[in-house]
């Protein structure tokens, strides 16, 4: 039996790894709301990183960041909301990242702060 693994799944398995690496906790993986999904919640130290994974084969049509438009980075604030609400999670650091991956997916580059 061949295991088949979706690109989306690879891009946010490599990001995992990634985040990992950076000394990250991963608290929640493709966390959904009503309003939408956040690929990526972790944690370090008292700071929440909300993190969308962008995967593309090559940039010839735009950067995987710029797929992160105005509408997307609304509904992933709205779902974050949602997650601090639903946690309890009193005022504290959070952070809205982008992890882009290109090509190969050691090819990332992570875009903290991204909106």
């Amino acid at each position: 039996m061949s295991l088949k693994i979706n690109k989306g799944e690879a891009g946010e398995l490599s990001a995992i790894n990634y985040i990992k690496e950076k000394g990250y906790i991963i608290a929640e993986r493709n966390y959904h709301s009503r309003y939408g999904e956040i690929d990526i919640i972790a944690k370090k130290d008292s700071l929440y990183v909300f993190i969308e994974v962008k995967y593309r084969k090559n940039t010839s049509y735009g950067y995987p960041r710029e797929f992160v438009d105005a509408r997307k980075q609304d509904k992933i604030r709205k779902t974050a909301l949602t997650f601090i609400s639903e946690n309890n999670l009193p005022d504290g650091d959070f952070r809205f990242d982008v992890l882009e991956i290109t090509g190969s997916f050691s090819n990332i580059e992570h875009i903290e702060n991204a909106f």
